[in-house]
């Protein structure tokens, strides 16, 4: 792994987090349920995804090379999704974000139980760290009082950042996996589910604009993440992902005024402190991280 391509995938990953950060406000800012936000998201991010592929030429590429392990990550990918967005509507956005924030350790000790990647000691303190700065927003649980259903938000939120792990590892461990075809059947293989539980044809043609805008965005963040996933440690890949944690409450608040509590301002800034001193690291050689 060469300085360029660790570069690259900070971008990359750096990109899909702070893409990944608007998620909340889309979903929280529409009436539509989530089966129904999870259908015609999954309709327009799939149409953007292929046809993104389509017109770079990229389409021809990734076809031969989808295997087993694009099948996987698009089911995993799926099952993310099903959980992200009616967490959302369960819960509020500081503490679906901040439940994500766990994600470093929870793909810390599937890659070591997996792949037997070790981090390195920059990486693992700044992990450390992010997970003090989690622990300090989440500990105000006013949420659990004001939403019936937050408790059922909260595990949903969990079952998602579990996905987002192996999804990481997944490109971690098969680098050659295409990035957008997962992506783009993942988002198809929750249309029948979506269509049998939501409402779809009661969405307004307002929220629908909203909703298309929804999967652009998603359809860039979640490619961003699977060619940025490919060229790190999947334990920094999570650690760089958590920069959504500051991000998403602040747009919580700027677009749908909800006030995250103060906790969860100050474990927000511990996180973005933590994420940049892991920034700082000198890269490793590929046998400096693997054992």
């Amino acid at each position: 792994m060469t300085l360029s391509d660790r570069a690259k995938g900070r971008t990359l990953v750096i990109c899909s987090a702070l893409t990944f950060s608007s998620a909340g406000i889309f979903t929280q800012g529409v009436s539509a349920g989530p089966w129904d936000i999870v259908f015609w998201r999954g309709i327009t991010a799939a149409s953007f995804t292929l046809a993104y592929l389509g017109l770079t030429g990229r389409l021809r590429a990734e076809w031969p090379r989808f295997g087993w392990s694009a099948l996987a990550a698009a089911v995993i990918g799926a099952s993310g999704t099903a959980a992200f967005i009616p967490s959302f509507k369960l819960t509020d956005v500081a503490s679906v974000t901040m439940i994500y924030g766990t994600c470093p350790f929870v793909t810390a000790a599937l890659g070591w139980l997996w792949l037997r990647e070790r981090p390195s000691p920059r990486v693992l303190f700044a992990s450390l760290v992010a997970l003090a700065g989690v622990l300090m927003a989440v500990s105000d649980t006013g949420h659990l009082a004001l939403r019936p259903n937050a408790l059922r938000g909260d595990l949903l939120a969990f079952g998602m950042t579990l996905a987002m792990a192996i999804l990481m590892l997944i490109y971690r461990r098969w680098p050659e996996t295409p990035a957008g075809l997962p992506a783009a059947l993942s988002s198809v293989l929750l249309l029948p589910l979506a269509a049998t539980f939501g409402q779809i044809g009661n969405v307004s043609g307002g929220e629908l604009i909203i909703l298309s805008l929804f999967g652009l965005v998603f359809a860039v963040a979640s490619v961003t993440l699977s060619l940025g996933a490919r060229r790190l440690p999947g334990v920094e890949t999570a650690l760089l992902s958590t920069l959504e944690l500051p991000f998403a409450p602040l747009l919580a608040f700027l677009i749908l005024a909800e006030t995250p509590p103060p906790r969860t301002l100050f474990g927000g800034l511990v996180v973005l402190m933590a994420v940049f001193y892991s920034l700082l690291e000198r890269p490793q050689s590929e046998a400096e991280l693997l054992e």
